[in-house]
Order: C-alpha cells, then sequence, then structure tokens
C-alpha cells in the first residue's frame, strides 16, 4: 500500500470537490458565456458568431455520446484538466478575430471547444451527481451552479464596468479579453485540485468504493445498456430542449440593445441564474428543514410545479414583447439604452429568464441523480445530456443563421420545453426513496472518516474494486 497524504477533513468531503468543481468552471465556461452574453460573442459579426457557435455545438454533441466513457477510463481529474483548455483557445480566437480578422482560426477553435467542452461537463456531471449522499443533491447543483453562474456575473460587471468607462465599445476590448483569460488560466490550474473517488469521504463518515478504470469494451456496453433504458429516452425532449433558447438570447442582444447594455443584460442573467439555482436546490429538490421533510419523489414533483410555473410565466412575457417587433423592425430602429425608458420593462425579463433556466437544469440534474448513485453511470448521463443539449442549440444557432422570425424562434424554445413537461413527470414517477439498494458498483462502508482503509459490502463477479489507499 502506498502511503496517501492526509489532507484537511473538509477538503475530502463532497461539498467541498463540488465546490472546486464550480470554481473551475466559473474561471472558464463563466467566462465564456460573459462574453457571449455580449452579442454575438463581441465579435460583432453574427453570422460568424452564429457559424462557430453551431460548430462548437455540433462537435459538442458527437463529443458527449464518448465523453462519459473517457472519463471513466481517466478519471474526473485529468479529464476536467483536459476539458478547461478549449475556453482559453477560443477567447484566444475571439480575440484574435477582433484583432487580424482571421474568421477561420474562430470556427476551428469552436470544433476544438467542443469537443473538450464535453469532457469537461462529462467529469463536472460525474462528482456533482455521485460523490453527495442522495439528500444533498439538489444543494450540490445549487451550489455548483451558483458558484459557476458567478463567472458569468462577474465577467459581465467587467465587462460592463469598461464599457461604461470608456463611452461605449464597437466590439469587446483588448483589456476585456486579457482579464477573461487570466481567470481562464486560474481555473486550469484550479482543475488540478479536484480529488479522485477514492479519497472522497461522505457527510456520514462513509465512502464510496469505484473500479480502478474502466474498459472501452465496457464503457460501450455501458452506453447500449443506458440508451435502452425508456426513461433515458423519455428525458431526451428535456435535454434537448434546455440550451435551445441561448442563440435567441444572443441575436436578440444583438439587435436590440447597445454595447453597455448587452453587458448589464448578462449581469442581469448571471444574477437570476444564481437565485434560481439556490432557491430550487436548496429549498425545493432537498428539504433543509427537519420538520419539512417529505418524500423524494414528492420533492420531484414539486420541483416539476415550479418548473413549470416558472417557464410558463417567464415565456409568456418574452413572447409577449417579441410580438412586438420582427427582424426587419429590430434593424431600423435605435439601440436601447440602459437609461432609456424603453429598458425598464426589460431588465426584468432577462433576470427571470435566467432563473427559470436555473431552475430547468436544476431539475434534468436531480431527475439523472435520482436514477441511479453509480458515478459510472452517470458519468455517461452527464456526456448524453451535454451531447442531446448541446445538439439542440446547434440547431437553434443554425436556425438564427438563417434569419428565421425571432417570433419562431422564441415558440420554438418555449413550445419544446413544455412537450418535455409530460415526459419528465413519467420518469419521476419510477424515482424511489433510495437507489443505493439498486446499485452495483457504488457501495457504502462503516468505516470512520479518518480511516486509511474500508471495507466492501458486496462486489460484482467479475469485476475489481479498489479499496481505500492506493495500490503500490
Amino acid at each position: 500500500m502506498a502511503h496517501l497524504l492526509k489532507l484537511p477533513a473538509f477538503y475530502t468531503t463532497p461539498m467541498a470537490q463540488v465546490i472546486l468543481v464550480g470554481i473551475t468552471c466559473f474561471a472558464t465556461v463563466g467566462m465564456f458565456q460573459a462574453v457571449s452574453n455580449l452579442g454575438a460573442g463581441g465579435t460583432e459579426n453574427l453570422t460568424l458568431s452564429d457559424t462557430s457557435n453551431g460548430v462548437l455545438y455540433g462537435c459538442f454533441a458527437v463529443a458527449g455520446c464518448f465523453s462519459g466513457g473517457i472519463n471513466n477510463v481517466l478519471g474526473p481529474r485529468l479529464t476536467l484538466f483536459i476539458g478547461t483548455f478549449g475556453y482559453a483557445l477560443y477567447l484566444g480566437a475571439l480575440w484574435c478575430y477582433q484583432a487580424r480578422g482571421v474568421s477561420w482560426f474562430l470556427i476551428f477553435a469552436g470544433a476544438i471547444l467542443g469537443f473538450t467542452a464535453a469532457m469537461l461537463w462529462s467529469a463536472q456531471g460525474s462528482i456533482m451527481m455521485s460523490y453527495p449522499l442522495e439528500r444533498d443533491k439538489g444543494r450540490a447543483f445549487g451550489y455548483f451552479w451558483a458558484i459557476f453562474q458567478l463567472g458569468t456575473l462577474i465577467g459581465a460587471i467587467i465587462a460592463f464596468a469598461i464599457n461604461v468607462r470608456r463611452g461605449g465599445l464597437g466590439s469587446v476590448s483588448t483589456g476585456t479579453y486579457l482579464a477573461f483569460l487570466i481567470i481562464i488560466a486560474f481555473g486550469i490550474a484550479s482543475a488540478l485540485l479536484i480529488l479522485p473517488p477514492d479519497r472522497i469521504v461522505r457527510a456520514d463518515g462513509t465512502r464510496v468504493a469505484l473500479k480502478a478504470h474502466a474498459t472501452p469494451r465496457q464503457e460501450i456496453v455501458g452506453m447500449w445498456h443506458t440508451l435502452k433504458d425508456w426513461r433515458v429516452l423519455a428525458l431526451l425532449p428535456m435535454w434537448f430542449a434546455s440550451n435551445y433558447f441561448y442563440a435567441y438570447q444572443g441575436a436578440l442582444n444583438t439587435a436590440r440593445f447597445d454595447d453597455a447594455t448587452r453587458a448589464l443584460n448578462a449581469v442581469l442573467e448571471g444574477a437570476g441564474a444564481i437565485v434560481g439555482a439556490l432557491l430550487i436546490g436548496i429549498f425545493v429538490l432537498d428539504s433543509p428543514f427537519p420538520r419539512l421533510q417529505i418524500a423524494r419523489r414528492k420533492r420531484g414533483y414539486l420541483g416539476l410545479g415550479v418548473v413549470v410555473l416558472a417557464t410558463s410565466g417567464v415565456w409568456a412575457c418574452g413572447v409577449a414583447w417579441q410580438a412586438t417587433f420582427n427582424r426587419a423592425d429590430a434593424a431600423a430602429e435605435p439601440l436601447i439604452n440602459y437609461h432609456d425608458k424603453a429598458y425598464r420593462d426589460k431588465a426584468p425579463l432577462f433576470f427571470f429568464y435566467y432563473f427559470a433556466d436555473a431552475c430547468y437544469q436544476a431539475l434534468a440534474y436531480w431527475i439523472m441523480s435520482a436514477l441511479t448513485n453509480d458515478p459510472f453511470k452517470l458519468a455517461r448521463l452527464a456526456g448524453l445530456y451535454k451531447a442531446v443539449q448541446s445538439a439542440g442549440a446547434a440547431g437553434s444557432f443554425g436556425m438564427d443563421a438563417v434569419k428565421t422570425p425571432f417570433l419562431n424562434e422564441i415558440l420554438a424554445s418555449w413550445l419544446m420545453m413544455v412537450a418535455s413537461f409530460p415526459l419528465a413527470f413519467l420518469v419521476l414517477r419510477t424515482v424511489k426513496e433510495t437507489s443505493y439498494d439498486d446499485d452495483d458498483v457504488v457501495y457504502v462502508d462503516d468505516a470512520k472518516r479518518d480511516s486509511d482503509a474500508y471495507s466492501v459490502e458486496k462486489v460484482p463477479a467479475g469485476e475489481s474494486v479498489q479499496i481505500g489507499a492506493a495500490m503500490a
């Protein structure tokens, strides 16, 4: 047995690792979203932005189908680390386009980011959904999503401050790109702080035992079994619709608002996402108060009810505004500034768009994590979720690139989400109070937190399990 470095107890808890993953995504994906929310990725070339994003999400959709398997072979730390590099490359390509007008490099960087992002999100999903106890999975999402979206919020505040100080920008400034790249570099380094699963100690003093590695054949068979599950098939519409509105939002931001107001909208979006994630994750999908404990399936029903109400209300308001103008009107009218009276009733809409989005994403992740506690299965589900989600996003950017009417875009996004709710309800009906009895790979022992080795309750025939300290 090789001696393992003694780590502080707090560092080996599931929530500490979830927070670390949140910090990594805060500094990488958050910065990417902050730039994207400036409208056309800061390029002011909507066609090029739609093309690069379409390529990005198309490659993301393909890579997501096998990124869970890569995570299971390499482990979440290395997978997460590799997944961060694409964000630095893409932001550098945006900077290069502004400085030199090199459009092909931006499209190429989008393709690379699609593959690396799939790896990052598979590792993230596996850690966030499998490390915590079942009673803490909603809270884990809330913490992760709030920290991750804090990156969007801070990045947007930086861009807004630069815009206000300079009186507006024709495109994203060099100072903005430099600040974002420095933060992304920090995010890349933070991925190395993630611990392997066998070092994690849960809140009740138990640990999780995992196979050391998975083989490609095991991953192929595992994905086949995943795709045969009718519950996964029923969730595909929900996954497909989850990011579909992003292209519409970016195009709307570019068409209707000036530079500073686009950055302010991004601030509101980040704030809405943080508030939404914390509220639904902590107070709806989990039961934080002992006297108000309710069954897990009922919490799922309650979460679905919140998502239905939030989606219906917010998107109805969005459609009502969108019905008042089209693309031609937007091109002919002056851009709205945040000082204008016309902006007063638009600002809350951008806040609640992403409040509702956070609730929608929380429910999708919570349902997946309620189906199993097996980190190998959850890594595959996370990869498949991002693959289908990215396929939807690629389609939405393609839809926007051919100048589809704004009203058609927003109605498509809304109606797809509405259609996914009955199917999600059918899946929620299968949720059990606990999934531990059904798991074949994840086991919980009775060892204390300071134990260096632990026992395994049962092991599937023909599978090896790594126990406690690392083997020499």
